[in-house]
């Protein structure tokens, strides 16, 4: 199993933030944009990013593959159905906001093995907060770390994020017309969502299709907080593939609960 020590992690952080603040900042409020085929932004940010990210992995660690969001379809499947480990990146989380002048949007990066994340990292350049974690030993925030929470809410008097935009119509209606949730917030960063419900800034979260290199660092950060997560159908959100996921999740595993049964969702995982 494939695993980096602390002190790659904390190598690998300050290039990251080395990164973002050289690349990404100076572009923010100063965006060229380009739609992709599946009508997606896409930025000089995200390429240079992704090109800046993949040469130093493959420098400092030449035997395990390289994905990146902005690679194509078919590179990306190859990768994901090797049984081998391989670094998986977001360079850039949040296109939309980035494109629009709004300060949320972070760099994502996860290593994958075994069927599963072995490391988390989501980098918020305009807060300067970088989230990490490691399989098995905890999630941090700049270091610190983000203790599980306990019986601090219920679904009642919660604050859901929820991504409207790629629900089924039929659960977007229920969700306007009998709002099981005190307030509601969507933000526009899948990995950084999930960071902020690992850090308690909300307390349950909601979307229709996030791929793995949106989610795959931000749900090892909840995980290894002490959250809890699911599909809508009630399967692991993690699946070594292509094809999009669903993620219904909360911090704390009685909000959980209660989300997942006000949703009609049975877990079959944590």
């Amino acid at each position: 199993m494939t695993i980096i020590d602390s002190h790659e992690m904390e190598t690998l952080i300050a290039r990251i933030r080395q990164v973002a603040n050289r690349e990404l900042m100076p572009r923010f409020m100063h965006v060229e944009r380009q739609l992709k085929r599946d009508g997606s932004f896409v930025t000089e940010a995200d390429l240079v990013v992704q090109q800046e990210m993949s040469t130093y992995l493959k420098r400092h660690w030449p035997d395990i593959p390289f994905l990146g969001e902005e690679m194509s379809p078919a590179q990306q499947r190859a990768l994901l159905e090797s049984e081998n480990p391989i670094w998986c990146l977001d360079p850039l989380d949040g296109t939309t906001n980035f494109v629009a002048d709004i300060p949320y949007f972070c760099i994502s990066l996860s290593l994958i093995a075994g069927g599963r994340v072995l490391t988390g990292i989501v980098y918020d350049p305009n807060r300067d907060e970088c989230f990490s974690a490691r399989s098995g030993e905890g999630a941090w925030l700049n270091g610190s770390m983000i203790e599980p929470q306990q019986q601090r809410t219920s679904l009642t008097r919660a604050t859901g994020m929820v991504d409207f935009k790629r629900l089924p119509e039929a659960l977007s209606t229920r969700l306007v017309t009998r709002t099981p949730y005190a307030s509601q917030r969507s933000f526009g960063s899948v990995a950084l969502d999930l960071c902020w419900i690992a850090a308690g800034r909300c307390d349950l979260y909601l979307h229709g299709r996030s791929n793995i290199w949106d989610y795959g660092a931000g749900l090892l950060i909840l995980q290894e907080s002490g959250g809890s997560s699911c599909t809508l159908e009630g399967e692991e959100v993690f699946s070594r593939h292509l094809e999009p996921r669903s993620i219904v999740a909360a911090g704390e595993m009685q909000v959980f609960a209660e989300w997942c049964d006000w949703l009609g969702v049975t877990p079959r995982v944590r």
